[in-house]
This record gives structure tokens, sequence and C-alpha cells, in this order.
């Protein structure tokens, strides 16, 4: 499908221009806190580049409102938090997920593809792989005056290599490099003449799983909670401009209690908190935000890691917007067997950082070797999601039933 440069650039340049937006709609009231030209809260959304990295296509997880740092480990361990594989039943298995992209919007070359696999080396070590792909379909790029060039096809794409150790008996811990190329408009100009080219970072996460047993008498239990700080690294640049912009480095935080009703039922509780470790845009003017007279924001000019210590107390209303940047995911999930699974969650984010809210329901067959698992999220709110109404899925292959 088609698509005009201007919509193109918009997907390459746009995210980069909102905090401006947000700082010309925002004026600091007497108490020195900014509010909205209508005297409301200020909206302030954190910007990042490459936001893909963040988006959950493994439809179990996206069928539990985005949880997936601390429920029980598959082969999407990978995404939230590749410590816990040391804790898998199973030997080793692969999945493939499969999520299409704006798809309300009739596109239907906007999609998301994602691969990823595991081996457990012995009961102490495991190693993981995935391959995440975005592809943002056909665009006909246009000059300036409307007049037609060349057509592209924009596509983003991420190589993550893991190993995870068990550290003691129910604690371990995990690290993941990852390679990111992201071509939005590769040999495209810019106005002033700038060649636009494919961005390249690198990054790594670090997480770490505690999981015990808990006694309930007759109810037998167990508590896992995980720790993920994901896309710490580079910063990354579409020209040969000296500004970089950060990748959407993020601390999560997660927990699920696993309830073995029976022999065959078996029901689990699951949230997970996250926030990005990336700066809060600075809302106030040069003098505030410039501090340094280089005509360039400062927040901008920090290092990736220094800006993951400072996005704790950087936010320009305090502590309240701080707060405020928390993003909170809730799942739940039935298995009868652990053949039939029923799932559904809910993810909240607050109106001015962001403003998504929306329920997700889906199921999971799983039989031999095979295992299939289903999401659909439901929109709540008058924002808009990429991913409305729409049906994902996953497959997953289980080494493990090789044995048998």
């Amino acid at each position: 499908m088609k698509k005009n440069l201007l919509l193109g650039f918009m997907v390459v340049f746009c995210a980069l221009s909102l905090s401006q937006t947000a700082m010309a709609q925002c004026v600091q009231g007497p108490d020195g806190k900014y509010v909205s030209l209508n005297g409301g809260d200020c909206i302030n959304t954190i910007v990042t580049a490459v936001p893909f990295l963040r988006i959950v296509s493994d439809a179990r997880s996206g069928a539990m409102g985005d949880v997936g740092i601390a429920i029980s480990p598959d082969a999407n361990a990978i995404h939230f938090n590749a410590s816990k594989l040391v804790f898998s039943e199973e030997e080793g298995a692969i999945a493939a997920s499969y999520s299409p992209w704006l798809q309300a919007l009739g596109l239907n070359d906007v999609y998301l593809a994602y691969l990823t696999g595991y081996k457990k080396l012995d009961e102490n070590q495991a190693i993981t792989a995935g391959l995440r792909y975005f592809s943002l379909g056909n665009i006909q790029y246009t000059d300036v005056n409307g007049e037609n060039l060349n057509e592209g096809r924009p596509n983003e794409f991420e190589v993550a290599v893991g190993y995870s150790r068990r550290l003691a008996e129910n604690f371990s811990a995990g690290i993941t490099g990852k390679f990111i190329y992201s071509n939005l408009a590769a040999g495209q100009q810019l106005e002033g003449g700038e060649v636009i080219e494919a961005g390249l970072a690198g990054a790594a996460d670090i997480s770490f799983t505690y999981q015990n047993e808990i006694d309930l008498g007759a109810t037998d239990s167990d508590l896992t909670v995980g720790l993920a700080i994901s896309n710490i690294g580079s910063k990354i640049t579409y020209t040969k401009s000296l500004d970089r912009d950060f990748l959407p480095a993020n601390l999560g935080l997660g927990a699920a209690w696993t309830l073995n009703l029976d022999e065959y039922n078996t029901l689990t509780f699951a949230t997970d908190i996250n926030k990005l470790l990336v700066p809060s845009p600075c809302l106030g003017g040069a003098a505030e935000c410039d501090l340094d007279n280089n005509q360039k924001t400062d927040y901008k000019e920090q290092s990736s890691i220094a800006a993951a210590f400072q996005s704790f107390g950087d936010a320009p209303n305090g502590f309240e917007e701080e707060m405020r940047e928390l993003m909170f995911s809730f799942g739940m999930e039935y298995w009868y067997d652990q053949q039939f699974a029923v799932r559904a969650g809910y993810f909240s984010e607050h109106a001015t950082k962001g403003g998504r809210k929306f329920l997700t329901v889906g199921v999971g067959l799983k039989y031999n070797i095979f295992g299939l698992n289903f999401s659909y999220l439901v929109p709540t709110t008058n924002q808009r999601n990429p991913l409305d109404n729409t049906l994902r899925f996953s497959l997953l292959f289980d080494f493990n039933e090789f044995d048998q």
C-alpha cells in the first residue's frame, strides 16, 4: 500500500518533536508547576527512538494486559526477563509470533514478526536468542512539492542473544545483548539537503528472578518475582548530526502468583510495573532547558547511563509527575490440564504520559509438541492504539515432548 512521503517522515521524525509540541501547550503556574493552557494537567509524553523494541508481540502476554516479567517461562521470555528460563520445566522451545499493525486503518503490509527460542544447558544454565522484525509497509516518497520520487519499504529489526544462570536454589540472573537496525527513510533527503541514513545501535538487558513455593495448606502455590532493566545502550541517529536520540530503556518489576488448585486446574494472577529510564522532556524556555546556551536542550545531551539514573527525579512537576510515568499491567491465566488456557488482562498508562488504556483477552491451546496462543485487544478510551480490535497469535514448538 502506498503512503505519502509526509506520512513516512511523520513516522520517522514526528515522535522526536512531540516533546516540543507539549512544551508549546504548557505554561508555568503561580506555584511553579506547569499546566496546560486551560489549567488542566500538562501533557508531557516521554519520547524515544525505535519504540518497536517495547511492543509486546507474544500473544500469551498480549492477552494478559502485557504482563510477562514473572509469568512462567516460555520461548518468549527473552523479551521480558531472560533470567527466568533456568526455572523452565522444558529443556527448550521455539516460538513464532505475528502482530498486524494499524489494521483498523486498512493497512495490510505493516506488521511485527518475532522469532525466539531457548535451550537449557543444564539445571543451572540456559541460552536464548530472538529476532524481531517490524515492517512499515511500502511508502511512496515525494519531495516538498508533492512530486513523486521513489518507493521504499522502511523496516526495523533487533537481533538478541541471552544467557541466564541460577545463582541460588530460588534465584537467577540473566543478561541479553542486542543489535538494533532501523531503516525508516534511508537515502532520502531532508529539506536542508541532509541525507537520512539507517540508524544503528547496541543495547543490553539485565534481569533477575526469585521463585519460591508458598504453603496454603490444601492448595500448593508458587510466587515468582522478577526485575528487568532493558534496552540500556547507545543512542541512535538517522543523520550525520551529532544529536542522538534515546533508546526505550526501561525498568520493570513483576510478580506472579500461581495457584495449583488441583491436578487439572491452575490459576495465575500477575502484575507488571514499568518505567522508562529516559529523561522527561523539559517544559521551560531556554533559560531552564538550555543552561549552557549551546542551542541544544540539555536533557537530550545526557548519556544513556546518566539519563537512566536521572530519570527518577527529572520530571518538571516533581514527584507527582514521576509517579505518572509508571505503567501498570494486570493479568490472569487459567489452565485446564495444561492443555487449554483462558486469559484476560488490563493495561493502564496516565493520560499525560501517553494515555493508553485497554482490556485484553485470549486463549491458548497445547497439544503434544505444539502450542497456539491468541489474543485480542479491546480499547477502553478514545485514545487510538495501533492494535485496536486486532487478533494476534503465537505458535510454540516444545522440544521436551521428543524425550517422552
